[in-house]
C-alpha cells in the first residue's frame, strides 16, 4: 500500500467530496425521534437518508449494494454491502462498520455566526449540529474502502450499518440486527466512528463505554398552587422535598453516589490506560470543558477526572417541569416539582438492577407523606471492549505513527453507544476499533458543534490501514 496516495486520494475526496455533502447534511434538521415524534410527517429523516443513499451509490467500489431497509412502524437504516476481495476470507468473516443519521436538538449558546443548520467553516472546522456527531461516519467508512480498492489492496466483505435512532438510545437497532442476522453475518471486527478523541494530535481508541439511566423524579404536595404567604410555613415545599430525595442517592458536597448498585469495579488495564491518556492529555482532560473563568474543576488530579467520567457513576439534571420562568414567577407556593435525572452507569454495572435500586431509594418513605414517584424512561448497560488482539494493537499503532505522526492512545468514554454492547453480547470473540472525531471543544449535543475536517481525513486513513491490516491478519 502506498500509504502517501492513499492520504493524498482521502485528502482530496474529502475536500472535494465530503465536506460538500456534510454542508448539505447539516442543512436539515433531522432530530432523532425522542426529539421529533413528528419525524415521520416532517420528512426530515428521510431526506438525509436520501442523501446518504445517493451519495453512496455514486461511489466506485465494485459489487457495492446500497440500500434503505424499513421495518414497520420503524425509522430507516441504511444497509450497505461491499465484497471482499480476499476471496479466502469472503464468507460470514468480514468487517461490520457502524454510524447513525439521527440528530441532537438545536441547543441554545450559539456564538455570533453559527447556528445548528448552518454549515460554517472556519479554521479548518466544519460547524453546525450533526457533522461530527455522526454524519460522516458512513462518508469515512466508505472512503476508507475505497482508498483500499483503489490500490488493489485486499480487505474484507464489509457491511456498513447507518442507523436513523442512536441519539434516542438505538430503539429500533436491535430489530434491525435480528432482521438483517443473515446478511451481517459473523464480522470478526467491528469499526465504530461515533466516540471521542482526547486531541487532534493522535489516533484515539475507545476501550469502554458507559451505560445511561433516566427518569423522573417527581414531587406532587398540593392540589394546586397556594398563596406562598398563606401556604409557607404549613403546607412544605415540593422542591424542599425533592432536594432532600437527592440527598438519598448523591453527596451534593462531592458529586459522590451513595448507592453501591451504581458502581463496578475498574479493570487494571483500563486504569493503566486512564493513567497513560492522563499523563498525555494533562490539564487538557478539564481544558476541554467550557468552565468559566475561575471555576474548577471536581479534581486537580487528570487521572481521578478521567475515571470519575468514565468508570464511576454520576448524576445530570437535565430538565425541571412545575417551576415557572423567572418572568411567570408569582408569590405562590407550587403544586409539585420533576426533574429529570440522568445517570451515567459505568461498564459492567447491571442497568436493570441499578434502576430498581434507585427507584426503591427516592419513593420509600416519602417526607411528610408527599406524593413521590421515579418513573424510568429507559435505563441500558455500558460496554467494556474485549481484549485488544495483537494484530489490532500493532496496525493501530503503526496507523497512528503513519497517520498522525504519533502513538496511538486508549481511553474510556463518558457516554454511550448501546450498539456496542449488544454487539458485544452477539459476537463475544469480534474485535472492536471505535474512535471517532469528537475532540476538545468539539460540543457534540451543545453549541458550536464542529468537525476537525483535518482530523475527519487522518481518521479515515487510519481506519483504511487497520481494515487492510484485518485482511492479513494471522
Amino acid at each position: 500500500m502506498n500509504t502517501s496516495q492513499l492520504r493524498q486520494y482521502i485528502d482530496q475526496i474529502w475536500d472535494d467530496s465530503i465536506v460538500p455533502t456534510l454542508c448539505d447534511y447539516i442543512r436539515i434538521p433531522n432530530k432523532s425521534v425522542n426529539f421529533d415524534p413528528q419525524w415521520r410527517e416532517h420528512g426530515y429523516m428521510e431526506t438525509a437518508t436520501e442523501l446518504m443513499r445517493q451519495w453512496c451509490e455514486a461511489q466506485p467500489l465494485p459489487g457495492m449494494t446500497v440500500e434503505v431497509v424499513r421495518l414497520p412502524g420503524r425509522s430507516p437504516l441504511l444497509f450497505i454491502e461491499v465484497p471482499g476481495t480476499d476471496t479466502a476470507r469472503n464468507t460470514k468473516d468480514g468487517v461490520l462498520m457502524y454510524g447513525h443519521m439521527d440528530k441532537q436538538p438545536e441547543f441554545t449558546g450559539w456564538n455570533e455566526g453559527l447556528a445548528p443548520w448552518t454549515p460554517v467553516i472556519r479554521d479548518g472546522r466544519l460547524y453546525g449540529r450533526g457533522g461530527a456527531d455522526d454524519g460522516y461516519a458512513v462518508f469515512a467508512s466508505l472512503l476508507a474502502l475505497q482508498a483500499l480498492a483503489r490500490q488493489g489492496v485486499p480487505y474484507a466483505r464489509c457491511v456498513i450499518v447507518i442507523e436513523s435512532g442512536e441519539e434516542s438510545g438505538s430503539p429500533d437497532l436491535p430489530a434491525y440486527i435480528d432482521a438483517l442476522a443473515p446478511r451481517i453475518g459473523e464480522p470478526s471486527l467491528v469499526v465504530c466512528l461515533d466516540a471521542e478523541c482526547g486531541n487532534y494530535q493522535q489516533f484515539w481508541c475507545t476501550t469502554s463505554l458507559r451505560g445511561n439511566l433516566i427518569g423522573t423524579l417527581r414531587v406532587d404536595v398540593l392540589g394546586e398552587g397556594v398563596h406562598s404567604g398563606m401556604a409557607s410555613g404549613i403546607a412544605p415545599s415540593s422542591f424542599r422535598i425533592i432536594r432532600q430525595l437527592l440527598e438519598r442517592i448523591e453527596d451534593s458536597r462531592t458529586g459522590k453516589l451513595l448507592i453501591d448498585a451504581l458502581y463496578a469495579p475498574v479493570p487494571e488495564d483500563r486504569l493503566q490506560q486512564a493513567q497513560a491518556a492522563a499523563r498525555t492529555l494533562g490539564a487538557a482532560v478539564h481544558g476541554k470543558i467550557p468552565l468559566l473563568p475561575g471555576m474548577q474543576p471536581m479534581s486537580n488530579d487528570p487521572t481521578e477526572l478521567l475515571l470519575n467520567s468514565t468508570w464511576r457513576p454520576t448524576l445530570s439534571v437535565t430538565g425541571v417541569d412545575g417551576i415557572p420562568s423567572l418572568r411567570n414567577a408569582g408569590n405562590v407556593l407550587r403544586p409539585m416539582t420533576a426533574l429529570m435525572l440522568s445517570f451515567r452507569l459505568p461498564p459492567q454495572v447491571d442497568p436493570e438492577l441499578a434502576a430498581r435500586e434507585v427507584k426503591q431509594t427516592l419513593e420509600q418513605s416519602p417526607p411528610y407523606g408527599a406524593r413521590v414517584t421515579f418513573d424510568i424512561e429507559s435505563s441500558m448497560g455500558g460496554w467494556n471492549a474485549p481484549t485488544t488482539a495483537p494484530w489490532l494493537a500493532a496496525a493501530v499503532q503503526s496507523a497512528s505513527r503513519q497517520y498522525f505522526g504519533a502513538d496511538a492512545m486508549y481511553m474510556g468514554t463518558g457516554g454511550s453507544i448501546p450498539f456496542m454492547g449488544m454487539l458485544s453480547e452477539k459476537f463475544p470473540a469480534t474485535q472492536f476499533l471505535v474512535t471517532g472525531v469528537l475532540g476538545p471543544q468539539s460540543n457534540a449535543h451543545g453549541p458550536n458543534e464542529f468537525l476537525d475536517i483535518a482530523t475527519g481525513k487522518k481518521v479515515t486513513a487510519c481506519v483504511a490501514h487497520v481494515i487492510a491490516q484485518h485482511a492479513r491478519r494471522p
